[in-house]
């Protein structure tokens, strides 16, 4: 019986019944102790939850239909309406691919996915669109910058580094991986440097460009698990991403000069002028081609694989004061909340508001400058009224003014 006794320990943690509160037998002389039988449990149900939300978000993101998804990008991004458009309707018809690459047995046809170029000036919104999709899906979604990208053997990450962070957010999961949404940021800045050829390689312009087009394409790519550069001995993941949608975004900056050149914007002449007049020179973004994205250096075969181009227009003072107030994540919103966590009701008067955007247009930041402008703002009163006996505060037009101008020679862009 002694014997017995000594061999009853738990199969898992190993401890003897002498050492835990109940031993429960199992089938071939196995036991497992309370303290593993419960930790167990816990670890089940929360991987049941897991499963059950991934796959009722699955079920609820390809209902929503492209207005309904354009509703939702209307609480988080004001205006670009057209760009709204162009990434609703690419995201629904990424839900529709999905369920019809796994229901079309017996079928001839394949649906090819349509990725998207989104050009426009910097603080016009394109990350923030990425950003807000994110929200929304319940599908992969990752966000990669395309400046950290270099050719294979260079100082840098690989291309395939891309696919890294969108396996992490899909928890390893390479099936569900293969149907994800990639957002390539910063992608102006792998432009073929120059023409001319040298003896020096442009190891993180055209070469990586080279290097994308099989993952935008659609190919079974090798994947590092923890992301970084490629070894022989290292364990590869083999990525299919010929149902991934990529959402590529850049600045652009100077393209509007290659948009004037090929509409003959400067060209003199009565008969040439009377073309031209109906061109908003303002706003020469809107008239984007992929001849002008060719002319600024993208390479022919990656302007085919986004064979999808939209554009951002330049955000007016209207436009910036509306991202100030209405968005659900607006500036002045957090600021109110921050403030509210210490019992202090902020408020900010309305040519306080004014005066900020004003600042923004002068400086040219665009709507990420806003906030630079309301921490310039807000700093010293942060500082102070959590230690203060104030219930209220109010943001006046010459305190704004006096505050400002002690960073406007630090501000970005200034």
């Amino acid at each position: 019986m002694a014997k017995k006794y000594e061999d009853e320990f738990c199969s898992f943690c190993g401890r003897g019944k002498d050492e835990v509160s109940m031993l429960i037998a199992g089938q071939f002389g196995a036991y497992i102790c309370s303290d593993c039988a419960r930790q167990a449990n816990e670890y089940v149900l929360e991987e049941v939850a897991k499963l059950k939300k991934r796959h009722s978000g699955e079920r609820k993101g390809s209902l929503m239909k492209p207005r309904e998804i354009t509703a939702f990008l209307d609480n988080y991004v004001i205006g670009q309406e057209e760009a709204k458009k162009f990434l609703s309707v690419a995201v629904y018809n990424h839900y529709k691919r999905i369920g019809y690459a796994a229901g079309k047995e017996g079928e001839d046809l394949d649906l090819e996915k349509s990725n998207i170029l989104l050009v426009g000036p910097t603080g016009t919104g394109k990350t923030l669109l990425a950003r807000s999709i994110a929200r929304m899906l319940n599908v992969p979604f990752t966000i990669v910058d395309a400046t950290v990208l270099t050719e294979a053997g260079y100082v840098g990450e690989d291309v395939e580094s891309i696919l890294t962070r969108l396996l992490q957010d899909a928890d390893y999961d390479v099936e569900r991986a293969q149907k994800g949404i990639v957002f390539i940021d910063e992608i102006d800045k792998i432009a073929r440097k120059s023409d001319n050829p040298s003896i020096t390689r442009d190891v993180s312009g055209e070469g990586v460009q080279q290097a994308m087009l099989k993952l935008l394409e659609g190919n079974i790519v090798n994947v590092p698990p923890q992301g970084g550069r490629k070894h022989p001995e290292q364990r590869m993941i083999a990525v299919d991403t010929t149902n991934i949608l990529f959402i590529c975004g850049g600045a652009f900056e100077g393209i509007e000069r290659k948009i004037a050149q090929r509409l003959n914007t400067q060209v003199v002449g009565y008969g040439v002028q009377k073309k031209t007049a109906h061109i908003d020179k303002d706003d020469l973004l809107k008239y984007v081609a992929p001849q002008d994205l060719r002319s600024y250096g993208l390479i022919p075969e990656i302007i085919g694989r986004l064979p999808v181009l939209t554009y951002l227009h330049p955000l007016d003072r209207a436009a910036l004061l509306d991202i100030l107030t209405k968005p659900k994540n607006a500036l002045i919103k957090q600021y109110v909340k921050l403030f509210e966590m210490d019992g202090i009701a902020l408020k900010i008067e309305n040519d306080v508001l004014e005066f900020i955007v004003d600042t923004a247009i002068e400086y040219k930041l665009g709507a990420r400058g806003l906030r630079s402008i309301c921490e310039a703002i807000m700093l010293d009163a942060m500082y102070d009224a959590p230690s203060g006996n104030k219930k209220t505060l109010t943001i006046r037009l010459p305190y704004a003014k006096e505050k400002v101008a002690k960073f406007t020679g630090t501000l970005p862009g200034a």
